[in-house]
């Protein structure tokens, strides 16, 4: 894959060339050479071109938290439509989590996932289960995941109640040098619910969970973190509370990070009026309040990532009553674009980018490419100020649960580059 890309403003405030315009020439998957600019004739025959007004070039995009249901149900989502999912969206690398049917819990379990997706632009990283079958009693085989290539550990949407369990796991992480990703969910309080516990759940006459279900239990998680002297992701934060309780932590030196997904950033409560099923997610929409407290938590670094929370499903699992569709939004394709929408008038471009590209690279201890000569080229385009409106033919997922259907954006992925491949958007 020979590329030339022109007049492209570099956007990665770690490289000396952040901020500047430049020709970036790619060959053979490799960046060969970066200038001001590069004459069409030093790059020889059969080079493509990609050239548009008001492009940047970052790293390639990364989300830390997607569900490809393969297998298992790959009737709503497999690998590969997941792929083309994540190129239209911008990211040359994703997490996926193990909420599969088997649940990918062992060895053999990660390694599928890997062979299956290997030599593709848009590269798959295992997260494991941190119990059998996620069912929170006893740990699963942690040494031997890592040791094929899971990243981390996580039951995913489903919280770790017993305090023991996580207390060593957390310990047996710290061990191996992995990390413990915790979804906060106090279940004895949040019980069954619909939505966010407000004025709005009442009168929607709905069971709602309070966020203080979220907060006891990252209060819970950053104890055992201290006493462990382990690291600990937080996963899909949605309260104001649990920002707090994070910032904290963090002033007080443990390990801990976080993500908020990027559609906890742009709706409240307020839009469960309709019983709109492609509403319903976990952790349920909370208040506006609590978007401007996540807002200011990406700001001051408290949120380290935003992430797709990507959850497929069927038109079988979303067109029932409210009361028994499942949770979960699509989110790939439009995470980029709709955090930017909400955010680029508040964080800088620098930062939005850090938190699709580096921050969870680090996180989860993957080596964070370069945009330097002689480097692989794991890049992705973009035009931040781009408007554009989201369609249902612009979908490359299995499923259509999303919310954002006609929703005008600011901000798009033009094209990803990586394992010598290139794919525009």
């Amino acid at each position: 894959m020979n590329l030339l890309i022109k007049s492209v403003k570099i956007v990665n405030s770690k490289s000396p060339l952040h901020g500047k315009v430049r020709d970036i020439f790619i060959k053979d998957g490799i960046i060969k050479k970066i200038a001001e600019k590069i004459d069409e004739k030093e790059t020889g025959k059969g080079v493509k071109i990609f050239e548009q007004k008001g492009s940047c070039i970052s790293i390639g995009w990364f989300d830390m938290k997607a569900n490809f249901r393969d297998p298992g149900h790959e009737m709503k989502e497999d690998i590969f439509s997941g792929i083309a999912a994540a190129q239209a969206g911008g990211f040359t690398g994703v997490a996926i989590m193990p909420s599969t049917h088997p649940v990918l819990q062992t060895k053999a379990d990660v390694e599928y996932i890997l062979n299956k997706c290997k030599n593709n632009l848009t590269e798959i990283f295992p997260v494991g289960a941190l119990s059998m079958n996620r069912e929170g009693k006893d740990l699963a085989e942690m040494h031997d995941m890592k040791q094929a290539g899971a990243v981390a550990f996580t039951d995913d949407k489903r919280p770790i109640m017993d305090a023991g369990l996580m207390l060593r796991a957390l310990q047996y992480t710290k061990n191996i040098d992995s990390l413990i990703i915790s979804f906060a969910d106090e279940k004895n309080i949040s019980g069954k619910n619909m939505m966010n516990e407000s004025v709005n759940s009442v009168y929607f006459g709905m069971k709602g969970a309070p966020a203080i279900a979220e907060e006891i239990m990252i209060q819970r998680d950053l104890k055992l973190c201290e006493y462990a002297g382990s690291k600990i992701h937080f996963s899909t934060i949605s309260s104001g509370g649990a920002v707090d309780l994070i910032r904290k932590a963090k002033k007080q030196g443990l390990q801990v990070t976080a993500e908020v997904c990027s559609h906890q950033l742009c709706f409240d409560d307020s839009e469960l009026n309709n019983y709109d099923t492609n509403y319903k997610v976990k952790p349920p929409f909370r208040t506006k309040g609590d978007i401007k407290e996540l807002i200011k938590g990406l700001e001051d670094g408290t949120i380290d990532v935003i992430c797709s929370d990507h959850s497929p499903e069927d038109a079988e699992s979303k067109t029932v009553e409210f009361e028994f569709a499942n949770f979960g939004i699509t989110g790939l394709e439009t995470a980029y674009a709709s955090a930017n929408t909400q955010l680029h008038k508040k964080i800088s471009i620098e930062k939005i980018i850090e938190k699709f590209t580096t921050r969870p690279r680090e996180i989860l201890n993957i080596p964070v490419p370069e945009i330097k000569e002689e480097t692989k080229a794991n890049l992705t385009i973009f035009n931040p100020d781009l408007e554009w409106t989201f369609t249902k033919e612009q979908i490359k997922s299995k499923s259509q649960n999303t919310p954002f259907l006609n929703c005008k954006f600011r901000g798009k992925s033009l094209g990803v580059i990586n394992n010598n491949k290139w794919n525009e958007v």
